[in-house]
């Protein structure tokens, strides 16, 4: 007995032993050491990497905004609104005949907060009128949440919003600690009796109802460990849980956790965080949310696909149910408010408010843009919020005509080889309000509004007709220039002798036809006369950057452009001779809704307003009687447009370009390996053009006459002055009063008046 004890008492004082205890209480400290640095440095570091968000312009609604009933009711589609017999609450709207009631949600723009409100009006003649917000009539402008058309994601795709805490809804708070750790206040990170009380409840129910993890302890497992299930790991969890509890407040734990949770799958795609998830199921900002919804968000967080409420509604309604219950007896709700509740319906909106990359070639541009400004790993980590130009209704209507004509000028589906890529933007202020870059609007490859660099056919026209129209002491609208045949031979012998699309020619025709008929060889004739360096130099002007064909082809169109770049310098056209860069974007903030960059519109007179006028001009002679004038097949005759339509050799790219009051549009169809089309421009992309104009409400383009222009009469056949009530005169605006000194007379009759009163409705 006695020597027992005593082999014992000399184990415990071994060496070896000793040596064995102290090498372990040295690795355990510092395995703490080393949890504790991983706890801090995370927590303390960039916790997430967050994607940058892009949004969509917000509608604006006010007195004299164009805008239809059938795209209103599309976009409010877009942004799960609910149509609805009364508009009581937000997200509801009603459209009563002419009568429009919104109840717009509550949500956070540049501007800061917007809080819900009730806006009213009517549409008549595709014309906002006696707008109201809250009762009382408004001359203002109220906008309504934008649209979230995806973001700028890194390799793992995750979606989170961050919330402070005191922008936490108590109800949330309440509901969490409720279901998920009633101690959460009192514990030290882990609680023995939460995880009594858990085997307790669970036993008396016959099924998990409750876990024993702390948020804590959530947190860790989510935010720092793998999903592995050991007890190593689950020690791990547990002294992490108390470092983090000993380090940081309950306020900060609480905030990561409402933040960092994962709570549902969008495609590819994780929501993470309460405040991301209130918008994938309510398409709401958190702080809107009502009890009901706040109790599902935390219904959710035990298992997000088994509980998914648009899959599951009844799962998800019985543990939201629980849920609510949990919080009556734990006095945080009464037991009215719990059964009143329980009564609501979910509430979940049928689809996903946002979809990633829904629009592919926009977004495209869009990074394009920002990679000017921003590192690629700040767009994918940082959180930063793009606010940009697009316009849903706009877009969709792009998709939808391109769609429609396509199948029908390349029905067959088996052999589907013609392309698409067109861009539209605003006139006054160079916003990209539209792009497609595929025959399908969705899909995301090769960018053809951005990327297809292709001939541009008589595109280049209204340059040469403008370098003219620049020398007022040389060329008005009806000077005539010759349309006859020629040809020029080069150093080593070649021929280039143009010809008409027809094959025809005329003696001379005015310039203003030469432009609206699309005349190859009046065209080439005043280019030549001009001096291909002047209109290089207007091209210039017009915004042109790239290299440019020196030879006398270009006059032609033998010039490589991309819908994008035609775009550049139509705008200016468009524009009343103001050249503006094309922008997508208009602001961009960080995480918290601080504005980083601002990008307003910029401006430069580069064309005289007199020249520009009579370009627009005969520019508009070109849709009413010269090759675009089918489209007034579709437009109403009151919309008053002008464009040009383009045709390169062998009909391998066809080209419009033409704009109104408010809307520049470039469309071009083709073939990706440069086959013939056998469309011209008039009878392919001229009508991809038309069909969308016709489907949106928007104001003619009525330019001011400028100062120095005025109405001149000229007789339609020989184009010498006439007289206002002279048959067969026609008004055209002149620059100056250098039109020469030939006066055709004639005498006023009955036809006389008749042809005078022709010309005045012209």
């Amino acid at each position: 007995m006695t020597s027992s004890k005593t082999k014992k008492r000399s184990l415990f004082r071994s060496p070896i032993i000793y040596k064995v205890l102290t090498v372990s209480v040295i690795a355990f400290v510092a395995w703490l050491v080393y949890l504790d640095a991983q706890v801090q440095y995370k927590f303390e570091g960039k916790r997430w990497s967050l994607p940058a968000q892009v949004f969509a312009r917000s509608l604006e609604i006010f007195d004299g905004q164009a805008l239809n009933l059938s795209n209103l009711e599309g976009e409010l589609t877009l942004l799960r609104y609910i149509k609805s017999n009364s508009a009581s609450a937000p997200g509801l709207y009603t459209i009563n005949g002419k009568s429009v009631s919104i109840y717009r949600r509550a949500h956070t723009a540049v501007e800061g907060p917007q809080p819900d409100l009730l806006v009213k009006f009517e549409i008549t003649g595709d014309v906002i009128q006696g707008l109201t917000v809250n009762g009382r009539a408004s001359s203002g402008i109220e906008n309504l949440e934008p649209f979230k058309i995806g973001g700028v994601y890194p390799r793992v795709k995750e979606e989170r919003e961050l919330v402070n805490y005191s922008d936490i809804p108590p109800g949330l708070i309440a509901a969490l600690i409720a279901t998920e750790d009633k101690n959460f206040y009192e514990h030290f990170g882990v609680s023995p009796t939460a995880i009594a009380r858990a085997a307790f409840v669970n036993v008396k129910a016959g099924r998990v109802v409750q876990g024993g993890s702390t948020l804590t302890q959530q947190l860790v497992k989510n935010f720092y460990l793998t999903s592995e299930r050991s007890l190593w790991r689950k020690a791990n969890e547990a002294i992490m849980a108390i470092l983090l509890d000993f380090h940081y407040s309950k306020e900060e734990i609480l905030e990561t956790y409402i933040n960092d949770i994962y709570l549902g799958q969008s495609g590819s795609t994780a929501i993470h965080g309460f405040s991301m998830a209130s918008r994938f199921y309510f398409a709401k900002d958190l702080s809107a949310c009502s009890l009901n919804e706040l109790a599902l968000l935390v219904a959710i967080v035990k298992g997000p696909s088994y509980y998914d409420p648009r899959r599951h509604p009844q799962r998800a309604r019985t543990r939201r149910d629980l849920v609510l219950s949990l919080m009556n007896q734990d006095n945080w709700i009464t037991k009215a408010e719990m059964l009143k509740t329980q009564a609501l319906s979910l509430n979940v909106v049928s689809k996903p408010r946002f979809q990633s990359n829904r629009y592919p070639a926009f977004l495209d541009l869009v990074k394009r843009q920002l990679a000017r400004d921003y590192l690629e790993e700040d767009l994918q980590s940082e959180g930063l919020k793009i606010y940009t130009t697009l316009d849903p209704q706009l877009q969709q209507g792009l998709e939808k005509s391109v769609q429609q004509e396509m199948d029908k000028l390349d029905p067959d589906s088996a052999t589907q080889s013609l392309q698409a890529g067109a861009i539209f933007t605003a006139v006054g202020t160079g916003e990209v309000l539209a792009i497609v870059g595929d025959r399908s609007g969705r899909y995301s490859g090769f960018n053809r509004a951005l990327d297809a660099d292709r001939s541009i056919g008589s595109l280049i026209k209204p340059a040469i007709y403008l370098t003219a129209l620049e020398q007022p002491e040389r060329y008005h609208l009806a000077s005539l220039i010759s349309d006859e045949p020629f040809f020029l031979e080069f150093e080593d012998g070649e021929k280039w002798a143009p010809n008409n699309f027809d094959g025809n020619n005329k003696k001379s025709v005015p310039l203003f036809e030469g432009l609206a008929d699309s005349l190859n060889l009046a065209s080439a004739r005043l280019g030549l006369q001009l001096g291909l360096d002047n209109v290089h130099a207007t091209l210039r002007k017009l915004g042109v950057t790239q290299n440019l064909n020196p030879y006398p082809s270009l006059l032609l169109g033998a010039q490589a452009m991309t819908p994008f770049e035609v775009a550049k310098f139509y705008q200016t056209i468009a524009s009343n001779g103001f050249n503006m860069p094309l922008r997508a974007i208009r602001e961009v903030t960080d995480a918290n809704g601080q504005v980083l960059s601002r990008y307003p519109f910029q401006v430069e007179q580069v064309i005289e307003p007199q020249a520009s006028y009579l370009l627009q001009s005969a520019m508009q002679e070109a849709m009413r009687r010269g090759t675009g004038k089918s489209a007034y097949r579709r437009l109403p005759n009151a919309l008053n447009t002008a464009g040009k339509t383009g045709t390169t050799n062998d009909f391998r790219d066809s080209w419009f370009a033409g704009f109104s009051g408010d809307y520049l549009g470039v469309v071009w169809l083709g073939k990706d390996n440069n086959e013939p089309t056998g469309l011209t421009g008039s009878s392919g992309a001229l009508k991809v053009w038309t069909s969308f104009m016709a489907s949106v409400p928007q104001y003619p383009l009525s330019v001011p006459r400028p100062s120095g222009v005025s109405l001149k009469w000229f007789d339609s056949e020989t184009w010498q002055l006439s007289d206002e009530g002279c048959r067969g005169a026609e008004a055209l605006p002149v620059w100056g009063e250098a039109v020469g000194t030939e006066h055709k007379p004639c005498s006023v009759g009955f036809n006389s008046i008749k042809g005078w009163f022709k010309s005045w409705l012209q």
